[in-house]
């Protein structure tokens, strides 16, 4: 039995869901087309979801097309949300990206599609809501123009707009289509157009097909299908394309196994589950199974767990097998300690591929009744198991909580469910900027064990830290001879620079840096791992401070889609706002700009411009890069005793020895 992993993706209120619903029900799996807007669909299962008429967790569903199982993976389509695409297009061997012929190419559809492109996700395009009054076919020279010039219609719509909207499939036999498909394959692929050259008459439709279906599978060509989600027009040639042109799995047992945990929730009592998609091999119910988890600086910890249950995805619902291979998803219970990213059965150094950017937001979350407050933070703590970007940070000893978001309507969520889930009520603080710290120079420091027994530390140390490219993160070099310490200082070590860089001179991460360990010494057997963890901050930050820091600010990439009545009035904002924009795109009524903003501006835009654009434009930003700040420098509180104060790191590391 063959399977495909596939996922819908598209901009908000596109369709996405309703898709997903109309394809369940075309295959069988349901009886009855739920309704997004009653929250009456199948994967719309959180309370939020259903209320506000948007995904917010990724959610697998499963169906048949003849001998091959599907599983479905609607994902969210808010930006805020962001982070649940990135896991789930780690797992896909497919993707549809649905377009509305209403609204046409939106700026998070660009965005999608570039992505797509980018990481040559095979990706099939549906055009919905033909039957909407306000559609138009005008879509397509859309999606030529702003998203991949690549494309190919698959099929042509009668009375487009009204209620009666009918949609035909072109025929691989038509001259015409031929002739289309011909000049746009030729387009992608140097071979197929010596071939074609030497003779087109040799070209069938089913060899059309077939050249078709293997640059689709390489990410070369977009198939446009039109449709409706709602009526169903069109859906059966979808249905068609799925399982013809996107590359399905043989399902093959062989081979090493190797999974990669894209999901976690919760069950009824509480027990952790976890969704894996398997990539070789196979497991099955009982096995003990070693999972891996990608640390910093390239480092990976091993550990391991006991499959208690297992249901796996296919023939249009969950079943109660015992064993999943290659190409399939399953959900997992046992693995007590599992996380999202953690890899099953091998390590997976060079798969790892995060498409999307970190949150430049955070925020402090209160509880409103001062006994929830201890229960927050393990609330929050089980919500990041769910999606690690949340980034839960709390200062030692005290109660104040920070949160890392993407944006406002990710506020909405963590706060409705908390309440929902947990029965704690919270209020939020303002939205502030994440800023980042890299090393400016080269600096060195050391702090040797003291012969004469007058030691804080019975562990000598010594580091150098100097500027790493950018992106590169904390690099952790031995200059060292590895046998001059027990391994399990030497891991006292590692660990604790990483730890103690995730808060610099002024109280941001530092990264894009190289960490070389100059000296090493100790006294056995008085020395434990504790002198080593005890010591590294205050030597390291010492040579942070030598070196000097820059704080950087996140710049985010814009795009404005606005009525061309609104352009002066939209550029002056902007402008107000530091954004950098280029050259306006005029297309009719509507023009489109692009350009980059400091993110720390980025929300009072987005809240003003839909005024000043008359309610009839879309703005849409996304990481982009930082930027050295200029002006003053922000600082953030730290969260623990500062290693630069001796005197006070000294008397923090004091109580917590007493206090154990």
């Amino acid at each position: 039995m063959k399977t495909l992993n596939i996922g819908i993706l598209a901009h908000v209120d596109a369709g996405k869901t309703s898709l997903t619903e109309r394809l369940l029900f075309e295959t069988g799996v349901i009886q009855r087309v739920g309704d997004v807007d009653s929250g009456t669909t199948q994967t719309d299962s959180m309370d939020m979801e259903r209320k506000r008429g948007i995904t917010i967790r990724s959610a697998v569903v499963s169906f048949s097309i003849e001998e091959l199982d599907v599983n479905l993976i609607d994902t969210p389509g808010h930006a805020d949300f962001i982070s649940e695409v990135e896991r789930a297009l780690r797992v896909l061997d497919g993707v549809i990206l649905v377009v509305s012929a209403v609204e046409g190419v939106q700026a998070q559809t660009r965005v999608l599609m570039r992505t797509l492109q980018r990481l040559g996700v095979p990706t099939l395009i549906f055009v919905n809501k033909v039957d909407r009054m306000g559609a138009s076919s005008d879509v397509v020279s859309a999606v030529r123009q702003r998203s991949t010039s690549h494309a190919v219609v698959m099929s042509e719509v009668q009375w487009i707009g009204t209620a009666s909207a009918h949609v035909t499939p072109r025929s691989f036999s038509s001259e015409d289509f031929q002739a289309e498909l011909a000049e746009t394959l030729a387009e992608t692929d140097d071979a197929f157009l010596a071939a074609y050259l030497k003779g087109p008459h040799h070209f069938t439709a089913e060899r059309y097909r077939a050249e078709l279906a293997a640059h689709v599978c390489s990410g070369r060509v977009c198939p446009i299908f039109f449709g409706s989600a709602v009526t169903g027009e069109g859906v059966a040639d979808l249905i068609q394309a799925i399982g013809q042109l996107l590359p399905a799995n043989d399902g093959c047992a062989d081979g090493q196994l190797f999974g990669t945990v894209f999901k976690i929730e919760r069950g009824a009592v509480g027990e952790k589950i976890a969704y894996v998609r398997l990539w070789s091999g196979s497991m099955g119910l009982r096995d003990r199974v070693t999972f891996y988890r990608p640390g910093p600086g390239g480092q990976t910890t091993e550990h391991s767990g006991k499959i208690t249950a297992m249901h796996v995805f296919g023939r249009g619902d969950q079943e109660a097998e015992t064993r999943v291979s290659a190409g399939g998803i399953a959900k997992v219970w046992g693995l007590k300690d599992v996380l999202i990213d953690d890899h099953i059965g091998a390590s997976a150094k060079g798969h790892d591929r995060h498409h999307f950017a970190r949150p430049s937001l955070e925020s402090e979350v209160r509880a409103k009744h001062r006994d929830d407050q201890p229960h927050l933070y393990e609330a929050l703590r089980q919500l990041a198991e769910q999606d690690p970007f949340i980034n839960v940070r709390r200062a030692d000893g005290q109660q104040a909580i920070t949160v890392s978001l993407y944006g406002e309507v990710q506020k909405e969520v963590i706060k409705a469910t908390l309440a929902e889930q947990f029965g704690v009520s919270v209020d939020f603080g303002d939205t502030q900027t994440v800023y980042i710290e890299k090393v400016t120079g080269v600096g060195a420091s050391a702090e040797v064990i003291d012969k004469r027994g007058r030691n804080d530390f019975y562990a000598t140390v010594g580091f150098q830290v100097e500027p790493g490219p950018p992106g590169s993160g904390v690099v952790y070099r031995l200059g060292v001879e590895p046998g001059s310490l027990p391994s399990a200082f030497h891991t006292a070590i590692r660990e604790t620079v990483h730890q103690t860089l995730r808060q610099g001179r002024y109280g941001w991460e530092v990264t894009d840096c190289v960490v070389t360990l100059t000296q090493s010494g100790f006294a056995g057997p008085v020395s434990t791992a504790w002198d080593f963890r005890a010591l590294t901050p205050l030597v390291l930050m010492d040579a942070v401070r030598k070196a000097g820091t820059q704080v950087y600010e996140p710049v985010h990439r814009f795009e404005v889609e606005t009525p061309v009545n609104t352009l002066s009035a939209v550029l002056m904002r902007l402008a107000q706002a530091g954004a950098i924009p280029q050259e306006p795109v005029v297309g009719g009524d509507v023009c489109w700009v692009e350009g980059t903003i400091p993110a720390s501006r980025v929300h009072d835009v987005e809240r003003q411009l839909p005024a000043i654009m008359q309610g009839e434009g879309v703005f849409l930003s996304q990481f982009e890069e930082y930027r050295p700040v200029t002006g003053v420098v922000p600082t953030r509180a730290r969260t623990n005793a500062n290693p630069l104060d001796r005197k006070e790191y000294l008397a923090a590391l004091s109580i917590q020895r007493a206090t154990g």
